[in-house]
């Protein structure tokens, strides 16, 4: 019988179960598919709290904790809501790290002229927060909410890999 290949979802939750940390999620453009995708994994509730589905802006603002100045002057669809979502899925959770997601996964742009594809996702951990832009340009709604998700566990998991052992830092 052939190793089935782990899948990034599998990778990641084997990576937190190793460095005895926790995850958890905040979701917009992505509808829960981070969180589908973890959670399909066995053995996952030992690693991972949940995640909240912040489809609109009062969700991230009451529940995450977004500041209202945040979405007013940047928009939902900014690095700057990006990483207060991802703070505060942290916070609210009682998470070790959490992961953000925000975009446009379309058919049109978003109110504030942002191009379909255009997702931003943070990753909230003890050391800092930190944000990457991604452009999933030429995708169906569909490709785009995928590929952003996988994007979401594979920045998790490369922060997993390159953190030390739990008991070995300085």
């Amino acid at each position: 019988m052939a190793n089935k290949k782990q899948t990034t979802a599998e990778r990641t939750v084997a990576a937190l179960r190793a460095a005895g940390l926790t995850l958890s999620c905040a979701e917009s453009c992505t509808g829960g598919l981070i969180a589908q995708e973890i959670t399909d994994v066995p053995g996952a509730s030992a690693v991972f709290h949940g995640g909240v589905v912040s489809y609109v802006n009062a969700v991230k603002r009451d529940v995450l904790g977004v500041r209202a100045e945040t979405l007013a002057e940047h928009g939902a669809v900014s690095p700057q809501t990006a990483r207060e979502m991802a703070e505060g899925a942290r916070r609210v959770l009682d998470t070790d790290l959490a992961v953000s997601v925000t975009g446009v996964a379309g058919p049109d742009r978003d109110d504030r002229d942002n191009e379909v594809g255009t997702v931003y996702i943070a990753l909230a951990a003890p050391e800092g927060t930190e944000c990457v832009l991604h452009r999933f340009f030429g995708g169906s709604r569909d490709q785009i909410r995928h590929a952003a998700a996988e994007e979401a566990l594979t920045m998790v998991l490369a922060h997993l890999q390159q953190a030390p052992p739990e008991g070995d830092a300085p």
